[in-house]
């Protein structure tokens, strides 16, 4: 394996602990993983700066309503410059129509890091739903 293998290694161990975060829509364990400074988009929200608001605005709206949440990240692509990090990777869920039918809920998503006292911090993420999946209106799980 090469070196920029293993250290991918480093961020899909970052993209399994999140995805295992949101899975368990466990907020207080997810928030380390990213600089207070985060600036997000999603598949929920246009736009947000901080980490509260990424919380508070995307996250909480989203996690406890979806199910099966899996980052795929044997397809994870990125690049490690120094201290810098990018990388992008397939996800998938399962979202429940308002009248509580599920229905497949794929998607990708991309982070910016900096590393911070030997740590990956996200400093940027986006989601987007796979084109032609149901938008983000939720019913009952």
């Amino acid at each position: 394996m090469s070196d920029a293998k293993d250290e991918l290694e480093e961020l899909r161990e970052w993209f399994r602990f999140w995805g295992d975060c949101v899975a368990a829509v466990d907020f207080e364990s997810a928030k380390p993983l990213f600089a207070e400074r985060v600036v997000g988009f999603g598949t929920y929200v246009e736009f947000v700066h901080g980490l509260d608001a990424l919380h508070g605005e995307q996250w909480s709206k989203v996690w406890p309503k979806i199910t099966d949440f899996r980052f795929n990240v044997e397809h994870l692509v990125g690049e490690i410059h120094g201290d810098a990090a990018w990388a992008a990777v397939p996800w998938s869920s399962t979202g429940y129509h308002e009248n509580g039918e599920a229905f497949d809920r794929p998607g990708r998503a991309t982070a910016t890091y900096d590393r911070e006292n030997g740590k990956w911090l996200g400093t940027h993420t986006h989601f987007s739903l796979k084109p032609g999946t149901p938008p983000h209106t939720f019913g009952k799980k």
